[in-house]
């Protein structure tokens, strides 16, 4: 008998006696959620078809806005309405506040080393600490304005020297959101201008990372099945892995050369890590450069592909709607005229301007479906029992189409976030259940703050130093807004745009 023979033969009697003693065991008498009656062995893993937040909004028609799936062995909570999120992300904030294990974080985030998988507790309260005093904090996003300014000009002059090339406007976006979070981060851009090879790599693998982040690996929820890799993701994720890690390698090796970077009296957030790495915080945790290189990864990939998505789904709203993009622009040369760029000191006096971004975060959240979270007790939630241990998705998708709490969920409508609007007073900032494109509670996303700044930003400055045709002649009419599959909700393809700068010449220029 070979080995290949006996380890399947292994394989298929653990699987069994994990079966037995997972499924065959008698249930609690408790009551779980409604939803739909799970297979053999995989339970409802084959009912979330190809995009999960659609397959589970159709279940939550017939199911209710709270259901529990069987995923393998995994009991799955799932949340698709305000009010039942807010049960889970408000009431029971604390008890969602860990993440399930999952293969991403193990074989990518270098094993839960990270700020966005770590489980909940004093190492990651030390990480979030970290961002959000060198970071986030208004103080830090305020001494870095000027940084995220440059850059914006500087992608405003790239996309006036196009000339009659046509742009792929999500790649530009990236890179000039890369930049400006590198020279904070890193105190230097790490893209050049115009065609850079490792901007395509690095666009690459975000891109690679969010598709194998938003697949349901089967490993995850069949662990007798893990060492398999039926669907060759862990094998990918590996590979994806290694040539994050050369990358980010590389960033710490050229750090290293040029020593600590001071912009505008402001020490890079990379030396202030290193700094820590010797030193111990207050709750005695130290960094190590496995955690600080975890940490580059949440920024460069949550910070940066997340936001150029969102700018890319206003353009392409805006783009379509070009009455829409006129009463934009009027609004913009209301405030900032046609004499300089947009500044950040502006965008408090845009509210068309925001309502247009919170309406694209409504209709085209970045994450569709909410990164898991993990109860750490049993508890109960709208008179149902949930084990301790099932995992927890909120399916942001949903929740912001719901017609019982949107009019015409699926128009494009800004008018909605304005006074005398059905929604003037909602904001995307976690506390209005019914528009949570960044989460909420303790797990909310920790760079928000930093994202809705440069969303507006970008978005202002594009849509007033520039009027916008469509490659090809394309009609506004016909652009297709099908998106794609992952874990971020991108274009299905890039926008494709000929920008034809409107302001005055000397802004397009290098000073």
């Amino acid at each position: 008998m070979t080995f290949l023979t006996l380890a399947l033969y292994a394989s298929v009697t653990v699987l069994l006696l994990y079966v037995l003693i997972n499924i065959g065991a008698p249930r609690s008498n408790c009551r779980l959620p409604p939803g739909p009656k799970p297979w053999p062995i995989v339970g409802n893993l084959p009912h979330l078809g190809r995009i999960p937040h659609h397959a589970l909004a159709a279940m939550a028609e017939k199911y209710g806005p709270l259901m529990h799936l069987r995923l393998g062995v995994v009991d799955v909570v799932v949340a698709a309405s305000a009010s039942v999120a807010a049960q889970f992300l408000k009431v029971h904030n604390a008890n969602f506040a860990s993440r399930p294990p999952n293969s991403g974080a193990k074989h990518i985030a270098y094993n839960y080393q990270d700020l966005v998988f770590a489980p909940y507790g004093p190492k990651w309260r030390m990480l979030r600490k970290i961002c959000s005093v060198h970071l986030f904090s208004n103080k830090a996003l305020d001494d870095f304005r000027h940084v995220r300014e440059e850059e914006v000009a500087i992608l405003a002059r790239a996309l006036a020297g196009a000339g009659r090339s046509s742009v792929a406007l999500g790649h530009s976006l990236n890179v000039c959101i890369t930049n400006a979070l590198a020279r904070v981060t890193l105190g230097r851009r790490v893209f050049e201008e115009g065609g850079d090879r490792k901007a395509d790599e690095f666009k690459d693998m975000v891109v690679e990372l969010m598709v194998l982040a938003g697949e349901f690996n089967i490993g995850d929820f069949i662990p007798a099945l893990d060492w398999l890799d039926l669907q060759s993701v862990t094998k990918r994720m590996k590979k994806l892995h290694l040539r994050l890690d050369s990358f980010l390698n590389a960033i710490l090796e050229d750090h290293k050369n040029g020593g600590e970077v001071v912009t505008s009296g402001n020490v890079d957030l990379l030396s202030t890590l290193i700094s820590l790495k010797d030193d111990a915080d207050g709750e005695g945790e130290k960094l190590s450069v496995v955690e600080i290189k975890a940490l580059l990864l949440n920024l460069f990939i949550a910070g940066t592909d997340t936001s150029s998505i969102t700018v890319e789904w206003a353009m392409a709203e805006l783009i379509r709607h070009p009455q829409l993009m006129k009463q934009a622009q009027k609004e913009i040369e209301s405030v900032v005229g046609r004499d300089r760029l947009v500044s950040e000191s502006d965008l408090a006096r845009l509210t068309f301007l925001e309502a247009v971004v919170k309406e694209t975060l409504r209709l085209h959240p970045s994450t569709p479906l909410s990164l898991p979270r993990m109860a750490s007790e049993s508890c109960e939630v709208d008179g149902y029992y949930i084990p301790k241990g099932s995992m927890l998705l909120v399916n942001v998708w949903a929740i912001a189409r719901d017609p019982k709490m949107w009019a015409d969920p699926l128009e494009f409508r800004p008018s909605r976030f304005l006074p005398g609007g059905e929604k003037p007073n909602a904001n995307v900032k976690g506390n209005d259940f019914e528009i949570i494109p960044f989460g909420a509670g303790r797990r909310i996303c920790a760079g928000m703050s930093l994202a809705l700044r440069m969303v507006q930003l970008l978005t202002a400055t594009l849509v007033h130093a520039f009027d916008w045709k469509l490659a090809d002649g394309l009609d506004h009419q016909k652009l297709s807004m099908e998106k794609g599959h992952g874990l971020a909700l991108r274009k299905a393809t890039p926008l494709m745009v000929h920008p034809s700068p409107r302001l005055a010449p000397h802004l397009y220029k290098s000073s």
